[in-house]
C-alpha cells in the first residue's frame, strides 16, 4: 500500500443537524401484510467446523431475501426445493403468492458442505446465481418483475472450486464484448495460521465475457484472488469493471502466481542495488563534512565545486552535476573547502553560518545521501526526547487534564472495528490506489440507491449515521456524503439483538430488525401540522422525527430484511411480511 493515496471522507455540513432533539415514539398503526410460503426458505445452518466469527458474519448472518433494485418492490428468495421465488408488489391489498421463476438443476441436499444459495442482480436483464455447492450460474432473465417478459435462461454455468457466496456483480461492455464481473466470498482453512483462528477469507474476482465468435456463449477470461483475515463489511466492483472497493477490519491483498513473484523479486533486487548512498555526511555544531567516493579515472582537475551562501554544486568532468541544490541552512561559503584523500574519496567541508543548529538533511529534497551520527550525538537526541516518553502507561494520574478518561465512555461507544479501512484496488495493477482509515467510523449497512452506481455504505460519525455514495469515475469526489440519519449511530448501538439494518433508497427512513419479531423504523424529521413547544427552552418546535415499532406475528427467526421507498420486506422461515411505511405518490 506504499503508493496508495491516503484520503479522508468529507461530510457535508448542510446535511448535518446539530440541533436534532431525538426521535419521538409514534403509536400510529403500521399496515402489515403476511404471506405464507409454500415451502420453507433454504436456510443452511452452520456446521461444527464453522465456528469462527467470520463464519457467523458471512453465513450465519446471511440475508436470505434479495432486493432487485432495478425494479420497484421486487424481492426474491430460494426455497428448500431449490426454487428461486419472486414477489413483485404493486398493490398491498391484492398480493399474489410468490411465484417460481427458476429452479436450480442441482439437488441441494446431496452436498454435505454446501453454503446458502446466493444471487445478485447485475443489470436489468442479467442475474448471477450460486447454488452454494461451488457452481456459478450466469442467467439472462429478460425484464424481471413481470411474468410475461421474465424468463430465466442459463447462458453459463461452471464449477469454480470450493463453495462460495456471491458478494457482488456488475454487467458492462468492454472491447465491444459484453462482460460480467462477479465477486465470490469464501472462508477457507489456513494450515499456516497456527496462532489465529486457523481460517482466512478470500474474495475471488471472476470476469466472464462473451466469446468473440458472436455465438452468444460466455467463458471465463480472468480470475484474481484477494486474501484477508476478516470478512469484508462491504465489497463491490466498479460499474466499469476496472476496480474494486472493500471495507474491512483487516486488509486484503491480491495473491500472486509464481511468475509474478519472480518478477517482483527481480525488481526488488534492482532497487536494492540502487540504494547505495551517493554520499555520506556528518555534522557538528559548527560544520558539515561530506564524503563522496570518486571513480578511478577522476583527477583533481576534473572536479569543479561551486559554493554559495545557500547552494552547492559538484561536477565531475563534463558530466551532469553529481550534487546540486539548496542547502538546508546558510553556510559561510568563503570558508568552505574540499580535498581528495588517499583512498580516492572527495571530502567537502562546509562551515555553518548559524552555529549550534542541527540539520535534518543536507540538500533539501535530496534523499541520495546518508547521515552518519556518532554515539554522543545519538545520546544527545535521545535525551532531548526523553520528556515525551515514560516507562509506565499513565505516569501522572492526578494530572489536571488527563488525555483520556475511559470512564466517560459508554458501553455503546465501544465496538471492535477500530482498525477498519476502506480500500480501492485497481483491476490492472492489482494495487491499492486509495485508502481511508475509518477509525471510529463504525460500518453499519449498505444500500443500493441507484443500481447503475456502486452500492452506498452507511458509517457511524459521532452519534449520526452518514450515507456515502462511491463515484469510481470521479477521482476528486470518489466518496460523496448524500444523506444523514440523525442519531442513528447512537440509537442502533443500544439495540443488542439487532440482526439487519437497511434504509429506503430515497433516505426517507432507516430501519433495523432484531433476530425475532421486532422491527424499528426511524423516519426523517418532518414538519408538524400543529403547534408544538419545547417547554424547557420555551420555543416552538418546527419538525419532529418519529420512531415506529412493529411486532411481527411470528415465532421463527428473521432470515431476510429489505427496504424500499414504500415498504419493508421481512422474511422468516415460512412467512414473508410486508410493512407499509410510506404511502406511494
Amino acid at each position: 500500500m506504499a503508493g496508495a493515496a491516503h484520503c479522508s471522507l468529507q461530510a457535508k455540513r448542510l446535511l448535518l443537524d446539530p440541533k436534532f432533539e431525538g426521535y419521538k415514539l409514534s403509536l400510529e398503526p403500521l399496515a402489515c401484510y403476511q404471506l405464507g410460503l409454500d415451502a420453507a426458505v433454504a436456510e443452511v445452518q452452520l456446521r461444527d467446523d464453522q465456528y469462527t466469527l467470520d463464519h457467523m458474519r458471512a453465513f450465519g448472518m446471511y440475508n436470505y431475501l434479495h432486493l432487485d433494485s432495478w425494479y420497484q418492490d421486487n424481492v426474491y428468495y430460494v426455497d428448500q426445493f431449490g426454487r428461486v421465488m419472486n414477489l413483485s408488489v404493486t398493490l398491498d391489498t391484492a398480493l399474489q403468492k410468490p411465484r417460481e421463476v427458476f429452479r436450480l438443476p442441482t439437488d441441494l441436499t446431496a452436498c454435505d458442505n454446501r453454503l446458502c444459495a446466493s444471487m445478485h442482480f447485475s443489470s436489468s436483464t442479467w442475474v448471477t446465481l450460486s447454488d452454494g455447492t461451488g457452481r456459478l450460474y450466469l442467467i439472462k432473465s429478460g425484464k424481471r418483475g413481470s411474468s410475461a417478459s421474465e424468463k430465466w435462461e442459463i447462458v453459463f454455468n461452471e464449477e469454480l472450486g470450493s463453495p462460495f457466496i456471491i458478494a457482488h456483480s456488475v454487467s458492462f461492455v468492454k472491447s465491444d464484448a459484453h462482460s460480467l464481473a462477479v465477486l465470490l466470498l469464501r472462508v477457507e482453512k489456513d494450515e499456516l495460521d497456527t496462532k489465529g483462528s486457523g481460517f482466512h477469507v478470500t474474495l475471488e474476482w471472476v470476469t466472464i465475457a462473451e466469446r468473440k465468435e458472436g455465438d452468444q456463449r460466455y467463458e471465463i477470461v480472468k480470475r484474481r484472488v484477494l486474501q484477508g483475515k476478516s470478512v469484508p463489511h462491504y465489497a463491490a466492483i466498479e460499474p466499469s469493471g476496472d476496480g474494486l472497493m472493500i471495507v474491512s477490519h483487516k486488509p486484503f491483498t491480491f495473491m500472486q502466481n509464481e511468475s509474478e513473484k519472480l518478477e517482483e523479486n527481480d525488481d526488488a533486487k534492482v532497487s536494492n542495488e540502487k540504494k547505495d548512498p551517493l554520499y555520506y555526511w556528518q555534522q557538528t555544531e559548527e560544520d558539515v563534512a561530506i564524503t563522496v567516493h570518486l571513480p578511478q579515472d577522476i583527477t583533481k582537475d576534473d572536479i569543479k565545486i561551486c559554493f554559495s551562501p545557500d547552494n552547492i554544486c559538484v561536477t565531475l568532468k563534463d558530466q551532469p552535476p553529481l550534487m546540486e541544490g539548496k542547502l538546508y541552512s546558510s553556510v559561510d561559503h568563503e570558508s568552505c573547502t574540499w580535498i581528495i584523500r588517499e583512498d580516492k574519496s572527495l571530502e567537502i567541508s562546509l562551515i555553518k553560518k548559524n552555529e549550534g543548529s542541527r540539520w535534518p538533511e543536507l540538500i533539501i529534497g535530496d534523499t541520495r545521501g546518508e547521515l552518519i551520527m556518532d554515539s554522543s550525538q545519538c545520546s544527545e537526541i535521545a535525551e532531548s526526547l526523553m520528556h515525551l516518553t515514560s516507562d509506565v502507561m499513565n505516569p501522572n494520574p492526578e494530572k489536571e487534564n488527563p488525555p483520556c478518561n475511559a470512564q466517560e465512555l459508554e458501553e455503546c461507544d465501544a465496538f471492535l472495528e477500530d482498525g477498519a479501512s476502506l480500500c480501492r484496488f485497481d483491476g490492472d495493477t492489482l494495487k491499492v490506489t486509495h485508502i481511508i482509515n475509518l477509525g471510529s467510523n463504525q460500518y453499519l449497512f449498505s444500500v443500493v440507491v441507484n443500481p447503475r452506481e456502486m452500492p452506498c455504505f452507511c458509517l457511524r460519525h459521532d452519534v449520526d449515521a452518514l450515507l456515502w455514495q462511491p463515484h469510481s469515475d470521479q477521482p476528486e469526489n470518489m466518496w460523496e456524503h448524500i444523506a444523514t440519519f440523525n442519531a442513528l449511530g447512537y440509537v442502533q448501538a443500544s439495540k443488542q439483538d439487532k440482526k439487519f439494518m437497511a434504509c429506503a433508497p430515497d433516505y426517507s427512513y432507516a430501519a433495523l430488525c432484531e433476530c425475532l419479531r421486532r422491527v424499528f423504523i426511524y423516519r426523517q424529521p418532518t414538519p408538524l401540522a400543529t403547534v408544538l413547544y419545547n417547554r424547557k427552552e420555551g420555543r416552538q418546535v418546527g419538525q419532529v422525527a418519529k420512531q415506529l415499532v412493529a411486532t411481527l406475528e411470528a415465532n421463527d427467526p428473521i432470515l431476510g430484511f429489505q427496504a424500499t421507498n414504500e415498504r419493508l420486506f421481512v422474511l422468516t422461515t415460512k412467512t414473508l411480511f410486508l410493512i407499509k411505511v410510506n404511502s406511494g405518490n
